[in-house]
């Protein structure tokens, strides 16, 4: 146990889940667009519904989308920040069925008319889990180098994956794989030990039947 995991992280108040928890969320969705966020409409659900304003969590998330950390003081101006970056953004209150109570659903739209959807949960001590991107069920937290690779659900992909990591060197830490149903888009959530060059990644993308490929650096 990490001794963050004790007192708490860094981070600007007043709640660890409801305000830096808030910030990652906002962060890794801005990193799994891949494009500057040009508007934001995000949709919280049980308790982030019912206190978002009073603990912040409106402005963390915000906060967390233009790149702040959790203990960056501009958080609490960073509806300000977002309008002169020109970051149109707007909060509905929903009900996600079995949904942790602190969950937040942030569909996107970048500045080259890219779009996604990940909804995130904070689930304690500033802890977050992704557990959707575009409708496809994810698990990951973003404590460790993540590879974010959606590709078509068929035989060999997995092993050229792994095999190009193999031959450079990197170590898999943790692997997931979520699909919809067999045969169709399928997404591979790989935790990796230390970082990854920009030279491998376009190997990566450049195998059959791979989509996208999106690298997500650790955040503190």
């Amino acid at each position: 146990m990490h001794i963050f995991d004790i007192i708490g992280p860094v981070m600007i108040g007043p709640s660890s889940s409801h305000t830096a928890g808030a910030v990652r969320i906002g962060l890794l969705a801005a990193e799994l667009l891949s494009e500057p966020v040009k508007e934001a409409h995000i949709e919280l659900s049980g308790s982030f519904a019912e206190t978002y304003k009073g603990h912040g969590t409106d402005k963390a998330l915000v906060a967390g989308l233009l790149g702040m950390m959790p203990d960056d003081e501009r958080i609490r101006t960073s509806f300000d920040a977002a309008r002169e970056a020109g970051l149109a953004f707007s909060f509905t209150t929903v009900s996600i069925p079995r949904a942790h109570p602190n969950t937040a659903r942030i569909n996107l739209t970048g500045t080259k008319g890219k779009a996604c959807k990940v909804q995130g949960a904070s689930i304690g001590g500033g802890n977050i889990v992704i557990n959707e991107i575009n409708g496809l069920e994810t698990s990951f937290n973003g404590s460790e180098d993540t590879l974010i690779i959606a590709h078509q659900d068929t035989s060999g992909v997995i092993a050229s994956v792994t095999s190009i990591l193999t031959d450079f060197g990197i170590n898999i830490g943790n692997f997931r794989l979520n699909r919809r149903q067999k045969g169709y888009e399928a997404v591979m959530i790989v935790e990796i030990d230390g970082h990854i060059a920009e030279s491998t990644l376009i190997i990566l993308r450049r195998l059959p039947h791979i989509f996208s490929v999106i690298y997500l650096h650790a955040i503190s």
